[in-house]
């Protein structure tokens, strides 16, 4: 076969997609496309790979996990319909906003031409009439005063970022500005006597543990106290919203997977919206996220925490990507940092 013009190496490819190498290669991983190979082993995307792959960019550009897209392009259409259906309301809503913004700047000009000056924060919403802000609020250090918007609350967030990049404070300053809002931190896992205090106390709050712990067990989790903790405190009852750090922590592989379908279908049945700070894989599964999540990077550098599109080539999904591992590396990481804290 002989690889002239019509093929293209995979970083060409990659630009022509707009997307990384990256990402072209994790398509080729997951069995979505298989490019050719030069005589010297190089990967080379001819016409047919590059309209696959032009397919898989396109499916991902509408939220579709790399498994939705896999079930798409093997025929089945219900995932590709539901998909559609909420882009349409998407799109839909985009038309009411543009709409809404027309009639905005119609009613500043016409208060211009009375010689009424415009009241202070109409021009900032003139791009989103209806929205509000769920938080906005000057970030604490390492970012200095910098003023950070949250337009929507959804009902699952992630928080991520490498270590040091200001997470856990993003995280606290969201549970103290949201109404209503609880910080569920890692003394969680040293409060034992408290939690058992607790359930020993209140019958109705031991039953729904009870009753959670059974459903999650059943889908492969470990009974634990650290699990035991998490639930007990995301079921605080009062909070809107709870905030917690590094949900992951002490629970294993399985454990975290379970969690993180339970947690969900909690979402999607009303609960209260959750942000989970997590270096985890297995919780933050980049290939899962539905159109009721959001993910929130806090870059290294310090800029401004920023939201996140979940596929490759979206500005920062690479950061994002590398920042997380698995359950199993982070435990050993884990396990290093509190030895290198020791021995200080």
């Amino acid at each position: 076969m002989s690889y002239s013009a019509p093929f293209l190496s995979a970083s060409k490819a990659a630009k022509r997609l707009g997307v990384s190498t990256k990402a072209l290669r994790l398509y080729e991983q997951r069995g979505l496309v298989t490019p050719g190979r030069t005589p010297a082993g190089y990967r080379a995307y001819g016409p047919d790979e590059m309209i696959r792959a032009a397919e898989i960019v396109s499916l991902r550009a509408l939220g579709l996990s790399l498994g939705q897209v896999a079930r798409v392009l093997e025929g089945d259409p219900q995932s590709l319909e539901s998909v559609l259906a909420a882009h349409e309301a998407t799109l839909e809503g985009e038309i009411r906003q543009l709409v809404g913004s027309i009639d905005k700047i119609r009613g500043l000009r016409a208060d211009l031409a009375r010689g009424q000056v415009p009241a202070s924060g109409e021009l900032a919403r003139l791009q989103n009439p209806s929205a509000e802000f769920s938080a906005a609020f000057e970030l604490p250090w390492p970012w200095g005063g910098e003023w950070f918007e949250l337009p929507e609350l959804r009902p699952l967030n992630y928080i991520i970022g490498p270590l040091g990049s200001g997470k856990t404070r993003l995280a606290m300053r969201l549970a103290e500005t949201l109404p209503n809002a609880a910080f569920l931190g890692l003394e969680r896992l040293n409060d034992k006597t408290v939690i058992v205090a607790r359930l020993e106390a209140d019958a109705a709050l031991k039953s729904r543990i009870d009753q959670t712990l059974a459903g999650l067990i059943g889908k492969g989790a470990a009974e634990s106290e650290a699990l035991t903790a998490l639930l007990v405190g995301l079921d605080a009852g009062g909070p809107a919203v709870v905030v917690v750090d590094m949900v992951e922590q002490g629970l294993d592989h399985a454990t975290q997977e379970a969690l993180v379908t339970h947690l969900r279908q909690r979402a999607r049945a009303g609960g209260c919206p959750l942000f989970l700070m997590t270096r985890s894989s297995a919780i933050l599964d980049l290939s899962a996220i539905g159109p009721d999540e959001s993910i929130i990077l806090c870059p290294a550098n310090h800029s401004p925490p920023t939201r996140v599109a979940p596929y490759p080539g979206a500005p920062g999904f690479e950061a994002v990507a590398t920042c997380l591992a698995s359950p199993e590396v982070r435990a050993r990481t884990a396990g290093m940092i509190a030895w290198r804290t020791q021995a200080a």
